[in-house]
């Protein structure tokens, strides 16, 4: 877990909170519980919002 939060950047309660809700895979091995490292990369992937380029834009509001 204190693996998974630092490349998060987060608290530990954080991944416990995905792998309760079900929002990250994981592994038993066990009684511990383990967080693949292509998982982490996936949800980090899953989140990344691209930029909005500025092709085309004629002014006013973005969104």
């Amino acid at each position: 877990m204190k693996e998974a939060a630092e490349r998060l950047n987060t608290s530990e309660r954080f991944p416990r909170r995905l792998i309760e809700e079900r929002r990250i895979t994981f592994v038993h091995v066990g009684r511990n519980v383990r967080i693949p490292e292509a998982a982490l990369d996936a949800f980090i992937a899953a989140g990344v919002v691209p930029a909005i380029t500025l092709d085309g834009y004629e002014g006013g509001r973005a969104a």
